[in-house]
């Protein structure tokens, strides 16, 4: 998964194909209107108020085409001008194709000139930092383990190639870090069962905290809390595979040339958190998450946006499929507006 989607050049998001949008093999929330970035400015505002520093950080992990960070920074230039102008955005992203896109949009926008800066890792950030911490369907393109159970034992999905065809192999895993990723999470999978690990969501998230000095780490993407993560209804796991904006579930095609995701297990996200210092401020879905944060009075008088917004909120669509996760470090018990009334 790791070469099929990151392989220099030739990956499927480093080469410099179209991937996002009407050309490309899918759409995400950004896509659909800027109320969306409006409604994360709008949580932004409050958490450099939280924070009371004078330098406000953002921190965008795979931006894509640059949209959300065009839509964030527009609505703080708008709205909030003293915190646009005490803003500096990082964006980390590791396709060539993808930063160009991001370059072409940003770089002549009015007042962005110097704000936006390009780095390959958070370790780049200049110190350890106050702001706040952005993935938008970032998690489920990393790459992940497969593990099936069988009998008593936990097997790991192998790949090999005979006669230019990949076949699966079972074997042992290939670090006690699976076992113990399902020891910790008291988990038990059914003999037959198949499932994904994504530790390098792990690593991610701790690079984050040891770069965050005070501030926040917001999660967007699809998934679920391990216990539902892990029912024996996916008992072939959650793999999915985007191409042309046609979904499938096999790896072996397409290969560099279609998306590879696998849903998140955002009960992973909050322990391993913990173990970084990343508390758990709110967990929600995104369709209460925009709610709380305005997005019906923000869209009145505007047919346009009421329509995007019933898309962005649908509890059948993006709505009740997107999770938000935030997490914090170095605050003591904030309050967010884009989790009143909801238990994290």
């Amino acid at each position: 998964m790791e070469l099929a989607l990151y392989y220099p050049e030739l990956g499927y998001y480093t080469s410099h194909r179209e991937i996002i949008g009407r050309e490309g093999d899918y759409y995400t929330s950004v896509h659909v209107n800027p109320v969306f970035g409006e409604m994360l400015a709008e949580q932004l505002s409050q958490m450099a108020d939280i924070l009371g520093e004078q330098e406000f950080n953002i921190v965008e992990f795979g931006a894509g085409r640059g949209f959300l960070a065009l839509d964030i920074l527009n609505s703080l230039k708008r709205k909030y001008l003293r915190l646009f102008e005490g803003t500096s955005y990082y964006i980390i992203e590791v396709g060539p194709g993808l930063k160009q896109k991001q370059r072409d949009l940003l770089e002549g926008e009015a007042g962005f000139q110097g704000k936006i800066k390009w780095l390959d890792s958070v370790k780049e950030v200049d110190k350890p930092f106050c702001g706040c911490v952005i993935s938008n369907e970032l998690v489920d393109a990393f790459p992940v383990h497969i593990v099936k159970q069988v009998g008593t034992e936990l097997k790991e999905v192998y790949v090999d190639l005979k006669d230019n065809e990949f076949y699966e192999i079972l074997n042992e895993p290939s670090t006690p870090q699976l076992k113990d990723y399902f020891n910790r999470l008291n988990i038990k999978l059914r003999d037959g069962q198949r499932a994904e690990v994504n530790l390098a969501a792990l690593d991610w998230l701790k690079e984050v905290a040891e770069s965050l000095d005070r501030g926040f780490v917001l999660t967007i993407d699809y998934g679920y809390e391990a216990p539902l993560l892990y029912h024996p209804v996916r008992q072939d796991g959650t793999i999915m595979c985007y191409y042309r904006h046609q979904a499938g579930d096999n790896p072996y095609v397409n290969v560099g040339r279609q998306d590879i995701t696998a849903h998140v297990n955002f009960t992973a996200l909050k322990i391993w958190g913990e173990d970084a210092s990343l508390i758990t401020t709110g967990f929600t879905n995104q369709m209460h998450f925009l709610f709380n944060l305005g997005i019906i009075r923000a869209a009145q008088g505007d047919d346009k946006k009421a329509l995007a917004v019933q898309q962005l909120v649908s509890p059948e669509g993006m709505g009740g499929t997107f999770k938000v996760l935030v997490q914090h470090k170095g605050i003591k018990d904030p309050q967010l507006k884009g989790f009143i009334d909801c238990l994290s």
